[in-house]
């Protein structure tokens, strides 16, 4: 007579057999990083009507081939809109090179991916630096935040796209 217990043990590695044939056992690779990845960093969290603000952007080449193109959008969050007495615009747009900073190509909210500058190598990355110039007419004690999604397409015809990115918010304080 056989015992439960044994064939409880050949049912359980028949199924461990069959979703490893069919690839749906969970592996134990680590995650490869995205394609591509954009992220933000502000120079100050706070500003007063104005006051500036520099936003950077960083885009990193995670694949093995270069980037090619990159097109990125800007919008101000939803709370932000809200806030019709917040004034403020992007008056200026640097990208950062070995040999120092360039004037972009253009700002706003259209099109920055053209400001990285042409291919980016495997593992490099570029920063684009714009200026968010806060109205001196501004209301006070809001919050003025972006997101960001980007597209990107690489040496070897792929492509990748992300978003939305966060930037980090800045606070409008009265003096």
């Amino acid at each position: 007579m056989r015992s439960p217990l044994m064939r409880r043990l050949g049912l359980t590695a028949v199924l461990a057999f069959l979703l490893a044939v069919f690839g749906l056992a969970p592996s134990a690779s680590a995650a490869d990083p995205a394609p591509a990845a954009l992220t933000f960093s502000a120079d100050s969290a706070t500003t007063t009507p104005g006051g500036t603000v520099n936003l950077s952007m960083t885009i990193t080449n995670n694949k093995t081939y270069d980037i090619w193109f990159v097109y990125q959008t800007i919008d101000p969050t939803w709370l932000t809109t809200q806030r019709p007495d917040l004034k403020y615009s992007f008056t200026g747009c640097s990208l950062a090179t070995a040999s120092g900073s360039t004037a972009c190509s253009g700002t706003g909210p259209a099109n920055l991916g053209g400001n990285y500058g042409a291919t980016i190598p495997p593992g490099q990355s570029r920063t684009v630096t714009l200026t968010l110039q806060v109205a001196a007419d501004s209301g006070c004690n809001g919050n003025i935040g972006f997101y960001s999604y980007y597209y990107a397409e690489f040496s070897d015809s792929s492509n990748a796209s992300g978003g939305p990115v966060y930037t980090p918010e800045t606070r409008v304080l009265c003096a």
